[in-house]
């Protein structure tokens, strides 16, 4: 009924008109019913789309997710104007004004059906809350509310600002790793929103996240060095000496690669992309062949004799003094000749002259 009543509004006033279905599966109906109609909105042939929200909808919203332990940035509520372009021209309007202006001209209109239902959360706080709180606390509360998200919306593009101001590395394949540093300087209410954006980048959205994970990978951060591990839903955040990691999977380590011949080789690592460059000494130009050279990963138990060292280390032990984070370690990069460790990144070639030289590439 919903669909035929817009077609025929559509029809009369000459418009084009655009219809789609979706399943919307199971769980909570209305957020999967909302998720459809956005991916449904951003194919039209539009560069903005109007919602009909009104303020009323704007106090349901930040009441709903103040009782829900929001944070500031929830309580802006329904925005006037979003990346995806939507925008909310009616969010200052009273929604039996809107009523008002409709049956003063004549003109039909749908409510929708579901908007009864007790069902809902936010049709409780409709219909029974709000105007609870209007008769027993305040008569202008939906007002009092609105104007909270438009105090929060304005904070909100304050800290925007601030946010890209602030030097956060580059996000790459569902993980980011930045020196603890980079938070423990900054203001806690600062952090916490460092820490909400880094969360949203990496998994893609705050979906399951909660002011006790926010404060917790804050309180990692402000720890007194040591490693440490917490599992957020659909995330991992780990500590290791002075830098953190956030990732939605642990990091697959690049697989062997087998050195024929001299030259330039490219070696995935979960910094940006290196290279080696691998050369022979004109006395052994058969290295390749004879020590059957190999670029690899760091394993458990690798020990060799670093040059200018006094004797055979393990490169857990180098880990450690350099302070290397945990998780680069098992795509650091070795070559090897035959089993044995001829070269390592930052710790340098082994003593043994093997007639293989290696040098880091920038790219």
């Amino acid at each position: 009924g919903d669909e035929e009543f817009v077609a025929g509004l559509a029809a009369k006033f000459g418009l084009p008109f655009f219809r789609a279905s979706a399943e919307v599966g199971v769980g909570n109906l209305e957020q999967n019913a909302r998720r459809a109609r956005l991916d449904f909105f951003r194919g039209l042939p539009a560069e903005r789309i109007a919602l009909g929200h009104t303020l009323d909808d704007q106090a349901e919203t930040v009441l709903f997710r103040l009782l829900r332990g929001s944070g500031l940035s929830g309580l802006a509520g329904i925005l006037p104007v979003t990346a995806e372009g939507l925008i909310r021209p009616m969010l200052e309007v009273r929604r039996e004004d809107v009523r008002g202006y409709l049956r003063d001209r004549g003109i039909a209109w749908r409510e929708d059906s579901s908007n009864s239902s007790s069902k809902f959360a936010r049709n409780r706080i409709r219909h029974g809350l709000l105007p609870e709180l209007a008769r027993e606390w305040n008569p202008q509360i939906a007002g009092a509310l609105a104007h909270l998200a438009d105090v929060a919306y304005e904070e909100e593009v304050w800290w925007a600002g601030e946010m890209a101001r602030l030097e956060i590395p580059d996000f790459t394949g569902g993980w980011v790793e930045l020196p603890v540093r980079l938070l423990a300087e900054l203001p806690r209410a600062f952090q916490r929103r460092v820490i909400r954006h880094l969360i949203h980048k990496v998994k893609g959205s705050l979906r399951g996240i909660d002011y006790s994970h926010i404060e917790a990978v804050a309180t990692l951060v402000v720890a007194a060095g040591g490693s440490a591990r917490i599992a957020l839903p659909g995330l991992t955040v780990v500590r290791s000496f002075d830098w953190l990691l956030l990732r939605t999977a642990a990091p697959v380590p690049p697989e062997a690669i087998a050195v024929h011949r001299a030259g330039r080789y490219a070696w995935p690592t979960l910094n940006p992309l290196i290279q080696l460059e691998i050369e022979l000494e004109q006395q052994h130009p058969q290295a390749c062949d004879t020590l059957e050279l190999e670029l690899r990963g760091w394993r458990a138990g690798d020990e060799y004799w670093p040059l200018g060292h006094q004797r055979t280390t393990k490169l857990k032990d180098l880990f450690q003094k350099a302070r290397v984070p945990s998780w680069r370690r098992a795509s650091w990069p070795i070559v090897t000749g035959k089993g044995k460790i001829l070269w390592a990144k930052e710790f340098g070639p082994s003593s043994e002259d093997s007639g293989v030289a290696v040098q880091e590439i920038p790219v």
